[in-house]
């Protein structure tokens, strides 16, 4: 990979080097990613959008965001599982975002999956923190040191596809992990890895 692993900015902070590739990635990657996330509205939002970015870059998706959010009614998993074919037909025209049909489908698929999972007892984001790794991992130094998946990132993806949740493979799992918190891949001399 060519990004260098850490960059100092204009503010003087030491980043990831792909957190400063430009200013979308700066806020973004100061303030989002590696954070806790939890509650199943927000979690079901990143799982959505990490499947979404699948083959796409992440730009792509977080420029798209909001409309995302306005298009799947704020990610809200009782709304979106109430979609029918007509919700189907207008996301795909909706220019907003990206139109891909297996990947909205995908999305009503995991709304279901949540609110299934919640009339249960359970909670989407109780179960994705439950893959969270044992232990303290060493900051990354190189990107080598970041895998394309885990162990954890492999289970919790057998574990939602069993629960019939889609576009949730093991890589997209563990970029939903590092988005989320779950896991924190910020290198080793980042100003965000310690906030």
């Amino acid at each position: 990979m060519s990004t260098p692993t850490l960059v100092k900015g204009d503010d003087g902070l030491r980043r990831c080097g792909w957190g400063a590739s430009n200013l979308d990635y700066v806020a973004y990657h100061d303030d989002e990613w590696g954070r806790p996330v939890s509650g199943d509205t927000a979690v079901l939002e990143r799982l959505c959008l990490e499947g979404f970015q699948s083959g796409l870059s992440w730009l792509t998706i977080l420029r798209k965001r909001d409309n995302f959010r306005d298009a799947f009614a704020g990610f809200d998993p009782e709304r979106i599982a109430a979609f029918g074919r007509r919700d189907v037909t207008r996301l795909l025209a909706d220019s907003g975002i990206v139109r891909h049909r297996g990947k909205i489908e995908a999305t009503i698929a995991n709304a279901r999956a949540t609110v299934a999972l919640a009339d249960s007892g359970g909670s989407l984001s109780d179960l994705v923190w439950s893959y969270r790794p044992a232990g303290r991992r060493k900051a990354p130094r190189a990107w080598a040191d970041i895998p394309s998946k885990t162990p954890e990132s492999v289970a919790l993806s057998k574990d939602l596809l069993r629960r019939g949740f889609r576009f949730v493979g093991p890589t997209t799992m563990y970029a939903a992990m590092q988005a989320m918190g779950i896991v924190n891949d910020h290198f080793a001399g980042c100003h965000a890895r310690t906030r």
